[in-house]
């Protein structure tokens, strides 16, 4: 049965992706609110009976001094990705439909999981100085029909590109995640599998009087003041403190639940910041942030474990760490982060990956020379 595709209203976008279980929050109609530099636009996929199947957030950018665009759908779109009619039924339209908007290329990050690993294979593979990157560590578990939905993309002239950063046109989401499962697990349990430092950490905190409460939009300064001081520490480019603000207002307009801000108190002195997504029944771990001062009772496990507790009060079928490193070198810095992560239990996941499609090849090329240069 073929698929009709038009661009849909906000109301209809928001309305399929409230009847899925989960959707990316960057495939949610104010997503695009939060982007200011690219234009949104929603797509739907509709059946011969006029009932919407599949929907898609596509941001477009203009390349400089061209009316042409970058064409992004930040994981997504939200499809049936294992029809094995995925070609002509959902995304050839789609590279038309692009194509006909003035797309020099699409770019999109297929919401599929290829392969798992547990919280003791990582921590095993950490430790063995023969392993090198997690992409190259046997997986505990391989997820069915991933290999072959990555397959049909390239048979399609799909190219899979490497992990990048988020801005301007080096848009990239991260290829390997760390996830908790929450389905069918009692808040008990999730505690249970938390490793021995995470539980101590947690009663540490506790003991020293540690306070975690939920902020709103006067709280932003707050957590950005902390958040500069991470990203000082860390060695990564900040966002504006206006970047969260105008995160805070688009997605808590759609949906009150959709951004909470916690903070972490001690003696009355903000030590540790976060920000938590939801979207149905995923929830996600977005931002974090903490200061130097008073490391010793543990405000970050605090956060977590504050923020992992209302997750699952939600309903949470999975919570969600986000980005990994997939270098298990010692040496690089992003490795004490891997290893913070997966002592909350769990998995690592790494998903397809992003994709481009060149709809224009010398105009993509161009972009690719002018990304390499930057």
């Amino acid at each position: 049965m073929t698929l009709r595709l038009q661009t849909i209203t906000r109301d209809e976008h928001l309305a399929f992706v409230r009847s899925r279980p989960s959707a990316s929050h960057m495939q949610v109609p104010s997503w695009g609110d939060v982007k200011p530099d690219w234009r949104a636009e929603s797509l739907g996929w509709f059946d011969a009976t006029g009932r919407l199947q599949g929907a898609g957030l596509v941001l477009l950018r203009p390349l400089p001094k061209v009316k042409r665009y970058l064409a992004y759908l930040p994981e997504g779109p939200v499809i049936d990705w294992h029809d094995p009619d995925l070609a002509e039924r959902w995304l050839r339209p789609m590279v038309a439909h692009l194509k006909s908007r003035g797309a020099f290329t699409v770019k999109m990050g297929p919401p599929v999981v290829a392969r798992r690993w547990s919280a003791d294979a990582v921590k095993t593979a950490i430790a063995d100085p023969a392993a090198r990157r997690l992409g190259e560590v046997t997986a505990t578990s391989y997820e069915p029909g991933a290999d072959e939905i990555a397959e049909r993309l390239r048979a399609m002239g799909w190219q899979r590109t490497e992990p990048g950063g988020e801005e301007g046109f080096a848009a990239g989401q991260p290829r390997y995640v760390f996830q908790v499962p929450f389905a069918g697990r009692s808040l008990e349990e999730i505690h249970k599998g938390l490793n021995q430092q995470w539980r101590r950490n947690i009663k540490k905190a506790d003991k020293a009087g540690v306070e975690v409460v939920r902020g709103g939009y006067d709280d932003l300064p707050a957590f950005y003041e902390l958040y500069a001081e991470t990203a000082e520490r860390d060695r990564f480019i900040p966002r504006p403190l206006s970047y969260f603000q105008r995160m805070w207002t688009a997605l808590t307009a759609e949906d009150p639940d959709r951004m909470r801000l916690y903070l972490a108190r001690h003696e009355g002195e903000v030590l540790a910041a976060a920000t938590m997504l939801t979207v149905g029944t995923h929830v996600w771990y977005s931002y974090g942030a903490s200061t130097g001062r008073k490391r010793e009772v543990q405000p970050n496990n605090a956060v977590q474990w504050r923020m992992m507790t209302d997750a699952h009060a939600l309903g949470a079928a999975v919570y969600d760490f986000r980005g990994i490193t997939d270098t298990l070198d010692e040496d690089d810095h992003l490795v004490g982060l891997l290893r913070f992560k997966a002592g909350a239990g769990g998995e690592a996941a790494e998903y397809l990956g992003e994709w481009d499609f060149p709809v224009n090849r010398l105009l993509h090329k161009a972009l690719q020379v002018y990304m390499a240069r930057r």
